[in-house]
């Protein structure tokens, strides 16, 4: 671990009206290891994470990544900068094939007649896929098939990829092996640890203990908007967790 946070949050609070969904959250990331956001529904985990990723203003507190205080407009600001959030639905066009997919929104051209007119170049665009699918040790048998025909472990894979191939910096998965048979939800986690491994982080939202103690370095558990624990993996377990969740323990209180 670096000396060096790649995000760090200070005091990030977000209402909705009277309701205060996140509250004075603080939460470091450093380069290379995975951080696992836990609590129950309501418990503030996905209004914090839009916070970082842009789709949400936080009301209060400040967001830094890379040593920079940052204000995201717009997802795709935070995207630009290198932070690649995958959410449950995948935000894929299940009828577009997967190079279409990775590069999605930033298709490769190349120019013809003197560079007036412009055209997909869609063999860069499977060469590069490949590419970055090798990388990660998937294997996908025809890149040239609807999204939609692949297995959730696979379209999870293409999401990872988009990410990388794009320089993530940083990586927010939320639920990645929800709904997944227990041979994906192996592949996902590897996946996961070739993240790491390449020295990008990931902030990892499950509801799924045994995936947690797997792949995190450790983990932060919310309750109704606020961060009542922060512990190394290897320093809890999973009933401990749980009594954080459920409101049995709770650190702040004894801050």
């Amino acid at each position: 671990m670096t000396a060096e946070p790649i995000l760090s949050v200070r005091g990030v609070t977000k209402r909705f009206g009277g309701l205060v969904a996140a509250n004075n959250v603080d939460l470091d990331v450093y380069p290379g290891e995975v951080v696992a956001l836990l609590g129950d529904n309501g418990a503030g985990k996905s209004t914090l994470i839009k916070c970082i990723s842009g789709v949400y203003a936080p009301n209060a507190g400040s967001i830094s990544f890379e040593g920079r205080e940052t204000r995201f407009a717009t997802p795709i600001e935070a995207r630009d900068l290198g932070i690649e959030t995958i959410y449950q639905d995948l935000a894929l066009a299940g009828n577009l094939d997967v190079p279409s997919n990775v590069f999605l929104g930033r298709e490769l051209e190349h120019q013809m007649l003197s560079g007036l007119l412009k055209r997909l170049d869609n063999r860069r665009m499977a060469e590069e896929t490949q590419r970055v699918l090798s990388d990660l040790d998937v294997k996908l048998p025809h890149l040239d098939r609807p999204v939609e025909t692949l297995s959730g472990g696979q379209r999870q894979a293409v999401a990872i990829a988009r990410g990388i191939y794009w320089n993530a910096k940083l990586v927010i998965m939320d639920e990645p092996t929800n709904n997944l048979g227990v041979p994906e939800q192996k592949k996902v986690l590897e996946l996961i640890r070739r993240l790491k491994a390449s020295g990008v982080p990931v902030i990892l939202i499950s509801h799924t203990l045994p995936d947690i103690f797997a792949v995190s370095d450790r983990l932060v558990v919310m309750r109704r908007g606020c961060k009542v624990t922060e512990k190394n993996v290897a320093d809890t377990n999973a009933e401990e967790v749980v009594q954080y969740m459920i409101g049995a323990l709770d650190d702040t209180e004894a801050a």
